[in-house]
């Protein structure tokens, strides 16, 4: 074998006694799920947006299946297609879903 040639070595110095700054969190802030992790996909004001959203799509289904026949042997064209049927409810769910597209989109 032949013979290695000898390792240099490096002698460090003693620590100066310097350490790492360590951030300190202000106690006036109050820590929760939001302030505290900022990494979410969406924001607090966008899940409320979303929320809403999801009450007007189904309180325009409530409002679309809202009514019934005074008497099972009767047909009344005005309680069937009403108002609130063939136009409100239509309105508060594509409110409610153009909500949704906004709460999604918007940073």
């Amino acid at each position: 074998m032949a013979a290695q040639p000898k390792k240099k070595v490096i002698k460090r110095k003693k620590s100066s006694g310097r350490k790492a700054p360590v951030k300190s969190f202000d106690s006036k802030v109050k820590q929760n799920t939001f302030t505290h992790y900022e990494d979410f996909i969406f924001s607090r004001n966008q899940y409320i947006y979303s929320g809403i959203g999801v009450l007007l799509i189904i309180l325009g289904m409530f409002i679309m299946n809202g009514g019934h026949m005074p008497d099972d042997e009767t047909w009344d064209p005005n309680i069937i297609y009403s108002f609130s049927r063939v136009t409100l409810a239509p309105i508060l769910i594509l409110g409610g879903l153009i909500l949704q597209v906004v709460a999604i989109f918007k940073k």
